[in-house]
Order: C-alpha cells, then sequence, then structure tokens
C-alpha cells in the first residue's frame, strides 16, 4: 500500500492542530466551540516525502443570537443624541427555529412616505376638480 498524504488542522493561531489525518478525509467542524467572530482555519498537507502545502481559509462564526440595530451604521460620523432600535434573537438550533423575537422591527423607509404623499397630493387634486366641475 502506497503512503498517503497527511492533513493537519488548526484555527487561528492555536500552536496544538484541531485534528490530524490520512487524506482523503471528510471532516466536520464544530463551530459551537469557538467563539463569535472572525477566526482563520489553517489546513497544513505533507506529502510521502516530506513537502508541505498551507491553505488558510478565513471565516466568521455567528453561533451567538443575532443583533439588529437600527439609527446608525458602521463607520458613522455622528453628533448629539441618536435614537437607536436594537433588536437580538437566538436562532435556536438546527433541528428547532425559535420565532419569538426573529422579526425585527424597523421603521417606515422615506421612500414610502413619499409615495404615500404623492398619492394623496393626487388624490386631492382630482377630487378638487371632481368637485369644481360645472354640472
Amino acid at each position: 500500500m502506497a503512503p498517503k498524504s497527511k492533513i493537519i488542522i488548526y484555527i487561528d493561531d492555536e500552536p496544538d492542530p484541531i485534528a490530524a489525518f490520512e487524506a482523503p478525509v471528510n471532516f466536520e467542524l464544530d463551530t459551537r466551540k469557538l467563539i463569535d467572530g472572525e477566526h482563520l482555519l489553517t489546513i497544513v498537507s505533507k506529502d510521502p516525502s516530506g513537502k508541505e502545502g498551507i491553505r488558510k481559509i478565513p471565516f466568521e462564526v455567528r453561533n451567538g443570537p443575532a443583533i439588529s440595530i437600527e439609527g446608525i451604521r458602521e463607520n458613522a460620523v455622528v453628533d448629539g443624541v441618536l435614537p437607536l432600535m436594537i433588536n437580538a434573537y437566538g436562532k435556536g438550533d438546527q433541528k428547532e427555529f425559535i420565532i419569538s423575537g426573529s422579526e425585527t422591527p424597523q421603521s417606515i423607509p422615506a421612500w414610502v412616505w413619499i409615495l404615500i404623499i404623492g398619492f394623496v397630493g393626487w388624490a386631492l387634486f382630482y377630487l378638487v376638480r371632481y368637485f369644481s366641475l360645472p354640472l
């Protein structure tokens, strides 16, 4: 039997690998053990002759409650008092979805108000014209 390549998997800058296998391999990465935020998956492959190949894959974990905020954007320049609407809700697990709190309330966008005002103005214009016509 021919020797196989070895695969070593690291997370972030940890000196100890989370797994080591002979190629090919199917592997399940359990992100529930990682904190939310950005991480780096590093895969090192060593062939039978000793040559190494490295592949780095950045990824982001979001296992915790989703956080939604309205009233400020990233890198915004602000002053004064800011009214903020903040919602946080858990997603449950992969077998059960938690519906309670999963919809984030939002204020009505300005373009909707413009459409409503435009429609009401148009309707008033035609009502005035209709009642001002001689019969």
